[in-house]
């Protein structure tokens, strides 16, 4: 009977031993059945619509490849994203650009690569877009990214469509209104409607339909004063997933079913064409296929206050905990059939008394060597590690079928320093 902790038909502690940790692990399997649910539950349902990826949660070359075959589109919010999806061959017209300070560089980046959209979050970006776009003598579509004054109950730093947000154009009717008719008038770009996004890691759905409604109302009004048809609505993502026992996954469908009959009854209802809807999980694909793999090392043991079993990594590979409360789940991976009997919190090994990766975890008796698996990491722990105390960044396995593959190399020490120089009088 094996007594280690099997991650999609993979020993967890083999791949401990064998790759080393801290280790990231994703398997392609599991997104692929996210992709595949979207279709099944949303593009192939609605006829008109879109799904895009949002790539902030987990970007590599890679995973690029899988996005493009599973027929979704990207979504990028920096150049170096951009970039990436460039150098992974994918399609640029199936590419969204956000971004609520983009730069002239990144702008001109995304004209000359061809992206399917720009998503202006500031008017002036505008004529930024438009002066890039004339000197190339290429015509760009465009959606307007409108702050609907909805708040998701998600933590503070995720939400994003409340009214007082860095991201957006505010709702101010007549100067909004002044800047469609501006930009519609342009002959070199097109707007093709408006984009949303509420928040981060959300359970509720009914949320989408106030936001829905408010676009509903802005779109009647341009139609009346302007003539204006929205071809498009982009609804953005934010779909939350279970990280700890008191929250369960929702199907896409439980988001979908509701945002489409919204969007029927509304625009219905004020006598418009429905426009086509575009969709953009990024936590919901990747984040339940992933996992990471940490060596258990320190344990210290205060009586009658706590347990601390120190791991070789924490806030550099998953800052998420320290930055907004972040809840994971885990188990010692050796010894998933040994019974809990202890509480330990696991402490990450930086110079911060905040660098807790989980508070009172139940564990079996444990061991300095114990391989800890923390679950449902896919997201938001790669793309946002850091080299915090200089600590390199590990390595990325793909798990696909029966094969095991590197996506993102292990850094060492000399990868730290590659970008440094010193100055003449220093050496």
């Amino acid at each position: 009977m094996n007594t280690h902790f099997s991650f999609q038909g993979f020993d967890t502690v083999d791949l401990a031993k064998k790759y080393g940790t801290p280790l990231y692990v994703v398997s392609e399997d599991l997104i692929r059945e996210k992709c595949r649910a979207v279709h099944e539950s949303f593009l192939d349902l609605y006829p008109n619509t879109e799904a895009v990826y949002a790539s902030k949660a987990f970007l590599t070359k890679a995973m690029c490849k899988i996005i493009e075959s599973e027929g979704l589109g990207l979504d990028v919010v920096s150049g170096g994203e951009l970039f990436i999806a460039k150098e992974a061959d994918f399609p640029m017209g199936k590419v969204i650009f956000h971004g609520n300070n983009k730069s002239l560089e990144e702008l001109e980046m995304a004209i000359d690569y061809g992206v399917g959209r720009i998503v202006v979050d500031f008017e002036e970006e505008v004529n930024l877009i438009e002066y890039l776009a004339k000197a190339k003598e290429k015509r760009v579509n465009c959606l307007f990214r409108i702050t609907p004054a909805i708040e998701g109950k998600t933590h503070k730093y995720i939400m994003t469509g409340q009214k007082d947000s860095k991201f957006g154009i505010p709702l101010e009717l007549d100067s909004l209104k002044a800047l469609v008719e501006s930009t519609l008038k342009s002959p070199w770009i097109t707007l093709l409607g408006f984009h949303f996004h509420i928040g981060s890691q959300l359970f509720e759905n009914h949320i989408y339909d106030g936001a829905i409604q408010t676009i509903g109302r802005l779109a009647k009004e341009l139609k009346m004063d302007q003539g204006m048809e929205l071809q498009e609505l982009n609804v953005g993502g934010g779909f939350g997933i279970q990280y700890r026992g008191d929250e369960k996954t929702k199907s896409i469908s439980f988001f979908t079913e509701l945002i489409m009959e919204s969007v029927t009854k509304v625009f219905g209802g004020f006598e418009l064409p429905v426009p086509k809807i575009i969709i953009e999980p990024g936590r919901w694909i990747v984040g339940e296929a992933g996992i990471t793999l940490y060596t258990i090392g320190a344990i210290k043991k205060i009586p009658g206050i706590r347990t601390y079993a120190s791991i070789d990594g924490g806030f550099p590979d998953n800052p998420r905990p320290a930055l907004y409360g972040a809840k994971y789940d885990a188990l010692i991976a050796n010894k998933v059939l040994e019974e809990k009997v202890d509480v330990a919190t696991i402490a990450g090994k930086c110079c911060e008394s905040g660098d807790i990766l989980i508070w009172d975890l139940e564990v079996p008796t444990l061991d300095s060597g114990d391989i800890l698996a923390v679950k449902n990491t896919g997201a938001y722990n790669y793309s946002m590690a850091s080299h915090y105390n200089k600590i390199p960044k590990p390595g990325v396995l793909l798990l696909s079928a029966k094969e095991a593959n590197i996506i993102v190399k292990r850094e060492n020490y000399r990868d730290l320093i590659q970008n440094e120089e010193m100055p003449g009088h220093l050496k």
